[in-house]
């Protein structure tokens, strides 16, 4: 039975209702000495506790795409075939260009919201260069199949989901397509090719989207492997002027990271609620050592460039929650890296998809402006409507002032 399916959620709730009759119906009709009345009577009192918390996960489960199946709860998944040491590049010393192409067959995916608006593909890739094999959705835009667009490359948003959190997540519980959708065909919003690759690698293990030997080549896998077979099964712009990646929390952490550490790879960058030192995620396979910890702070990356890369951020947080992060990266940027740090009023929600659904529309809004039609070409810059229907603070990041960013309206 599915983790994640109506028929558990049905059970849960039964379950639930038996675990509350049976007491009312049986606690003073049970037969027998005294010990044995009060050891059926406290079976039932642990069955009604334990059903109960059950069917709560359940809930929260479902509303934020936390654990997708269950070997990623039970921490039995694992989705490394081999970590090699690729460099500091990521590609081992492979020439990306001689890869051979990535042909994939893709499936209707499952799931809450993944048939909504007109549907998310998924498929299991191998990765080539990264020797992750996990599986990655894929929803085209509503032009993708419209004539007027047969011969038109799409820019593309990766987009990764917190820690523990699903690839689903995005269009599960955030409703991404569901959001972008109308605004699309109402040429607001570029019509993006939206790709959502697992990151969840290793059991009960964050690891960071980075690339550790002999552990996870998450970073290869994010930045190279998944890139490549969008662009190899789709018509999908090249990197990185087409590309961005979005984030929430963890996912976030590793938006602003990959755009800073990659600007070859990735031009933009969104990043609701993120850190900048790993150790905001205390389950960070790079917060385990002072090195990963600084090869993988985009805060530090970013100082360490002699000559400023061209990349875009989108940074938004509470106080004490993404915003410092956000705030320092702003601080230390120099042209042409723009950082653009959005200060979330703290009754805007918590650390949670109630937080983040509503930033979608803006987010979309100005990744068009970065990687949408007209960003970098000699096109209109507004995009055609479709003609058919850890403390999170700054930990190891620095200090700004409020001043220093933008406050969201």
């Amino acid at each position: 039975m599915s983790l994640t399916g109506t028929p558990f959620l049905l059970t849960a709730i039964v379950l639930v209702a038996v675990a509350l009759i049976l007491p009312l119906v049986l606690w003073s009709r049970i037969p027998g000495p005294k010990v044995l009345r009060s050891v059926a009577r406290m079976v039932m009192l642990l069955f009604a506790q334990g059903t109960a918390i059950t069917l709560v996960f359940v809930l929260v489960n479902n509303a934020n795409s936390l654990y997708d199946n269950w070997a990623d709860l039970l921490g039995t998944g694992n989705h490394v075939r081999a970590a090699a040491n690729l460099g500091r590049d990521g590609t081992g010393g492979i020439s990306l260009r001689k890869l051979p192409k990535v042909r994939q067959t893709f499936s209707a995916a499952d799931g809450p919201g993944m048939s909504k608006a007109g549907g998310v593909k998924v498929t299991q890739l191998h990765g080539q260069v990264s020797g992750v094999d996990a599986e990655v959705y894929v929803w085209l835009p509503p032009q993708y199949n419209e004539p007027a667009y047969r011969n038109r490359k799409f820019p593309v948003v990766e987009l990764l989901p917190g820690y523990p959190g699903s690839a689903k997540a995005w269009f599960g519980s955030l409703k991404v397509h569901e959001q972008l959708l109308p605004l699309m065909r109402d040429g607001q919003v570029a019509p993006f090719i939206l790709v959502a690759p697992r990151t969840n690698l290793l059991a009960k293990t964050d690891t960071g989207c980075a690339n550790v030997p002999g552990k996870v080549n998450a970073d290869t896998w994010l930045s190279i492997d998944v890139p490549k077979m969008v662009v190899d099964n789709f018509r999908a712009k090249s990197a990185p002027d087409g590309w961005g990646v979005a984030g929430y929390s963890a996912g976030a952490h590793c938006a602003a990271k990959l755009a800073v550490a990659h600007p070859d790879r990735f031009r933009a960058a969104v990043s609701m609620s993120g850190y900048n030192d790993p150790i905001g995620e205390r389950n960070s396979l790079t917060a385990r050592s002072l090195t990963l910890r600084r090869e993988n702070n985009p805060y530090l990356l970013l100082k360490s460039y002699r000559t400023p890369p061209r990349i875009s951020l989108y940074l938004s947080g509470e106080t004490h929650d993404g915003y410092e992060a956000g705030a320092a990266l702003q601080s230390i940027a120099k042209a042409p890296t723009s950082v653009q740090v959005v200060l979330l009023p703290r009754s805007a929600g918590g650390h949670n998809m109630a937080l983040w659904r509503p930033q979608i529309p803006e987010t979309f809004r100005w990744l068009t402006l970065q990687i949408g039609p007209g960003a970098h070409a000699k096109e209109s810059p507004t995009p055609s409507p479709s003609t058919g229907g850890a403390k999170h603070e700054a930990l190891a990041s620095g200090t700004a002032s409020q001043a220093a960013a933008g406050r969201k309206r």
